[in-house]
């Protein structure tokens, strides 16, 4: 079985440049009046093993959802993705989930994962290419929500994304919009953008999702901690702060946070962040959307709705648009 080669087209920052962001947005985020921290960096290492852990949790139902539909509904989503298209996917990650559709269009012209992580990125993709030997498979390592260009010498005539997994979450509403909008002047007029979006539901459900019983989601919370103590030496007290996670109706979405137990500081270099007793660092929105909500902000941003599809519990929704 020969295994295809594998592309990376964009670099992301060097490690020097890195920690330099990464310090800056600490920086910037734990002096804000309403101190915060980037969800980005969530995802180190340990970071995406606790959150792989967090989606084998009885709690949290996206992941097991998402991957329902997709079993049951891959071949009406993937009927809808040109003839010999190159699939994008936005933040790929692991490939368990691309391969619900791949396995029914077989005939792709290519598949073109774009992550930051470019060792992730590469063997993820060395082994999907033992399962599909016949797809030409391009990672590109680069930030998707900025701009970046796809490989050379893919089909500009059938071009397809991939952004599983309600990501699209993460970002504020207007946010969501850019981003929807960028998707569209990378792939193209025309082009089929497959979403998972997840949806308002009772807010019990939603509370237990994101404060699982075994604490794992507590782990991956303070996790983002033990990476600014680790990585940029921060003196600071990890145990000092409780995950706090809930549903805000108003807003349509969930709000994380690291709670301080007490009075304390964080002291990164030169800078010294002070805490009171309760206050908290938000880490993290996931916003909830109605079917008809989602339509409406894909429509703002160029997007014409094709097809929905969810579970019989109305949980979670995967969404076909296209281009205008």
């Amino acid at each position: 079985m020969t295994i295809n080669p594998v592309f990376t087209n964009a670099k992301p920052l060097a490690a020097p440049d890195a920690r330099r962001q990464f310090e800056a947005d600490v920086v910037a985020g734990l002096s804000a009046p309403r101190k915060f921290l980037s969800a980005k960096y969530f995802y180190d290492a340990a970071g995406s093993d606790l959150f792989e852990a967090i989606t084998r949790q009885p709690e949290y139902y996206p992941t097991r959802t998402e991957l329902d539909i997709l079993d049951a509904k891959g071949a009406e989503i993937a009927a809808l993705l040109p003839e010999r298209a190159s699939l994008v996917e936005f933040g790929s990650g692991s490939t368990v989930k691309v391969r619900r559709l791949l396995v029914h269009r077989p005939d792709l012209g290519a598949y073109v994962p774009v992550d930051v992580s470019e060792t992730f990125l590469r063997s993820e993709a060395q082994a999907l290419a033992v399962d599909f030997p016949n797809l030409a498979i391009a990672p590109v390592a680069a930030d998707f929500t900025r701009a970046f260009t796809l490989p050379e010498g893919l089909s500009r005539q059938g071009v397809a994304g991939f952004f599983p997994g309600s990501t699209i979450g993460n970002f504020e509403p207007p946010q969501a919009t850019h981003l929807l909008a960028h998707f569209g002047r990378v792939l193209g007029r025309d082009a089929i953008l497959v979403v998972g979006v997840d949806l308002v539901k009772d807010k019990a459900v939603l509370d237990a999702a994101y404060d699982d019983a075994a604490g794992v989601t507590a782990a991956f919370n303070r996790n983002l901690l033990v990476r600014i103590q680790r990585e940029l030496g921060a003196i600071l007290d990890v145990d000092g702060f409780d995950h706090r996670a809930f549903f805000d109706p108003a807003e349509s979405r969930i709000e994380m946070h690291l709670v301080s137990r007490a009075a304390q500081t964080i002291r990164l270099g030169a800078h010294v962040f002070t805490f009171a007793e309760g206050e908290t660092i938000h880490t993290e929105n996931s916003y909830k959307y109605t079917r008809e909500g989602f339509r409406t902000l894909a429509d703002a941003a160029g997007w014409t709705p094709c097809a929905v599809w969810t579970d019989p519990d109305d949980l979670f929704s995967v969404h076909a648009l296209r281009r205008l």
